[in-house]
């Protein structure tokens, strides 16, 4: 057993100046790793080698940090997801900066908790908050928190809606006290996280009612109304729609002005899931795609995809601020409000469901001061246009074939092969997926569509150019004739 012999112990190190040192040559690393990024793979496959050294023991005793360093350096950096990579399109990924990555390391150095507290860190929060009601044209008076991504975002906006619509004090008795089951309305494209709301809100998957969409994977509002209807006459209690502004599958946009005005008609929350799509709003070109956003009772946005925000970075933004923090506010006798010091003002942490809160602000913060709001609304038309490029190509290349219209910047295809089984079609498809991963050229993802299995590129990507786009298609085209002649 180890034995200090009474003497006191800190993490911190006994030599300042080689620290930093290493610190600064850590930073010049950094630098040279972005700058860099477009001569390296988009992703590789770690080799047997590097795996192993992730089932290495726990470390009873000291290693260097230099060794530590370069370990990082070695077996971590060379295999990541890639997704800063001017051709990593794959899932719906941000892409991060350079500044905000400087600012999650002085929101790590400044170490605060951002459950609450008089601090100008929870200052920076509140900023950054109603720079984002801003952007969406949300009234001063709303509120909001910053979570880990949209996932939460939405299962914020969502217990909200729950509590404020059922009636009943869900908080002091449970959803076992509800008179009536609720139902939440959504289209048959929302995003898997609303079923994991309803599970984790107690509600479970039936309480999600799912909606066809159209043509244009869009909510069908009558189809909507009629459920609602439905819903009513059997004695359930219809509260909630959420409305997608951006779909996962293809970026399709439901039509936010109609269902806001449905649901103001039927008294039912109108939450809107814009983890794709809420920023457009910002767009100059394009921010009349989600007009009526403004008018939502919830919305769910991620600064982490088209602000560019290093991961993680979620936002729930609510426009009754008294029914959101009548939600989650919550304060035992240790962590009393104070009319000064320290624990004066309102503790974010009342806004959602973790006490302990990082400091995500900064980064965007940071980000948002250095290059202004309009210029990330620049990117994001630039994006959409490169997805109108693509769509283009795929258009003029006989081999290649659109599986659903680009709203956006979400392109699904897939190569074609003549006379092929859906089945067959899938596999080829995969297999073109893979081979062009694996070479490291760039990284598309795929779906199915209305039971057809495509390939999808989503372009939020501020350092994709469209030559980017155009060697995508050739090397598609490559790959497709290459597994069709070992078939």
């Amino acid at each position: 057993m180890h034995m200090n012999n009474g003497a006191e112990e800190t993490l911190d190190p006994d030599d300042w100046s080689t620290v930093r040192a290493l610190a600064h040559q850590v930073v010049d690393d950094a630098v040279e790793h972005l700058r860099g990024v477009r001569e390296r793979p988009v992703w590789r496959e770690m080799p047997d080698a590097v795996r192993a050294t992730y089932l290495a023991a726990l470390p009873e005793h000291p290693t260097p940090l230099g060794d530590v360093y370069r370990e990082v350096t070695e077996n971590l950096l060379p295999y990541a997801m890639g997704n800063i990579h001017p051709r990593f399109w794959g899932w719906y990924m941000g892409s991060g900066n350079f500044t905000g990555a400087l600012g999650d390391f002085l929101a790590a150095i400044d170490g605060s908790n951002l459950g609450g507290g008089n601090t100008a860190p929870a200052q920076v929060e509140r900023q950054v908050l109603n720079w984002l009601k801003a952007m969406m044209h949300f009234p001063a008076g709303a509120s909001g928190t910053l979570t880990s991504g949209g996932s939460m975002a939405n299962m914020v906006g969502l217990a909200v809606a729950r509590n404020a619509m059922a009636g009943v004090d869900v908080r002091a008795e449970g959803i076992t006290s509800l008179p009536k089951p609720m139902r939440f309305y959504a289209s048959d494209q929302v995003h898997s996280s609303h079923q994991k709301a309803m599970e984790g809100l107690g509600l479970g998957r039936r309480a999600l009612r799912s909606i066809p969409s159209d043509d244009n994977f869009r909510m069908s509002v009558a189809a909507l109304a009629q459920a609602v209807s439905e819903d009513r006459a059997a004695g359930l209690l219809p509260a909630c729609v959420v409305a997608t502004a951006g779909t996962t599958n293809t970026g399709a946009i439901d039509d936010l002005g109609q269902i806001g005005q449905f649901c103001r008609q039927e008294d039912l929350w109108f939450h809107v899931d814009g983890c794709i799509g809420a920023l457009i709003k910002i767009a100059p070109v394009n921010r009349g795609l989600v007009d009526g956003i403004e008018a939502a009772d919830s919305i769910a946005l991620d600064p982490h995809k088209w602000l560019h925000t290093p991961f993680e970075a979620g936002c729930a933004l609510v426009r009754d601020s008294a029914k959101h923090r009548a939600t989650f506010a919550l304060h035992g006798e240790y962590l009393e409000e104070k009319p000064r010091g320290l624990a004066a003002g309102e503790f974010l942490a009342d806004y959602g469901f973790e006490l302990s809160r990082g400091f995500k602000a900064l980064k965007i913060w940071m980000s948002l001061k250095e290059q202004g709001v309009a210029k990330f609304g620049r990117l994001i038309d630039q994006n959409i246009a490169q997805g109108a490029y693509l769509t283009a190509l795929i258009r003029d290349e006989p081999r290649l074939e659109l599986m659903a219209p680009t709203a956006i910047n979400i392109v699904c295809f897939r190569y074609r092969m003549a006379g092929a089984t859906e089945t067959a079609l899938k596999d080829l498809n995969t297999e073109i997926m893979l081979r062009i991963q694996e070479s490291g050229v760039a990284v598309p993802s795929d779906t199915t569509v209305r039971g057809r299995h495509c390939l999808r590129v989503a372009i939020n990507n501020h350092r994709t150019r469209r030559s980017d786009l155009d060697l995508l298609v050739r090397e598609i085209v490559r790959l497709g004739q290459e597994v069709e002649r070992s078939r």
